[in-house]
């Protein structure tokens, strides 16, 4: 594999349910954070919009955590 990915590798025990095991390869296939490295690929972002973007989710969980001190 290119790009210095490394393969998942989910060991299932003897008797172990197959949807137990699918269940921890999608967490840990979640937490590469491969798909949205991929969508966010897609498409070019320019670097003020990515800021503007920053800047507005800093001030949304600024607002939440103001109205949970209320």
């Amino acid at each position: 594999m290119k790009g210095g990915d490394t393969m998942l590798i989910i060991p299932v025990k003897d008797g172990e349910n197959i949807d137990r095991a699918l269940k921890r390869f999608k967490r840990k296939f979640d937490r590469t954070g491969t798909m949205r490295q991929l969508r966010s690929r897609q498409a070019f972002t320019k670097p003020s919009v990515e800021r503007r973007a920053q800047v507005q989710k800093a001030e949304y969980i600024q607002n939440l955590r103001d109205q949970e001190e209320i």
